[in-house]
């Protein structure tokens, strides 16, 4: 028998001072049996650097041609593609020519040589990649529950997720 995806909500409200964003969303997201809470936890995170309210989570690591997030247009086009990881260079080059903006949020350890190994990524105009600091992803790991409230506050650049038991620094660098 298969395993089955767990389901996990998250309640998030963003105050964004730095570009005076504020909004709450209702995160509906299947946690993939093979997927990892840190994984999950990025998605959130990359959810909340380009909140919108046509933002949606895909079917990802059960459609290995769909991003962990898109947004379309009213007519169904796709306007923004955003990866979690590592993706393959060929995916991210696809999703380039079909959307205005694609973003990679990248964590783990191997993320310094797979940007080193991808150069074509380098040449895309409209791909930006962000790093996540592994003391980020460690530290929302500890803010995950089947059922969460989060918080999360920006300004000076210095980003804070606030959960029921534990909060966490977020740490980005920007690669491209």
């Amino acid at each position: 028998m298969a395993l089955k995806a767990t389901i996990y909500k998250a309640d998030l409200n963003i105050a964004n001072m730095d570009v005076h964003q504020y909004g709450d969303y209702q995160l509906t997201m299947a946690l993939h049996p093979s997927e990892t809470i840190e994984r999950l936890m990025v998605r959130i995170l990359a959810f909340a650097r380009y909140a919108d309210e046509a933002l949606e989570f895909t079917k990802d690591l059960f459609e290995t041609d769909e991003p962990a997030l898109w947004e379309k247009d009213l007519t169904g086009q796709l306007i923004k593609w955003i990866e979690v990881g590592c993706p393959d260079e060929d995916k991210v080059k696809k999703a380039s020519s079909r959307c205005k903006q694609v973003a990679i949020i990248a964590y783990g350890s191997s993320v310094d040589e797979w940007y080193k190994r991808n150069s074509k990524i380098k040449t895309l105009n409209n791909v930006e990649v962000w790093q996540l600091s592994p003391a980020s992803t460690e530290a929302i790991q500890a803010l995950c529950e089947r059922t969460m409230q989060l918080q999360l506050n920006v300004m000076d650049g210095e980003w804070t997720l606030i959960g029921d038991q534990a909060q966490a620094q977020i740490e980005w660098t920007q690669l491209q």
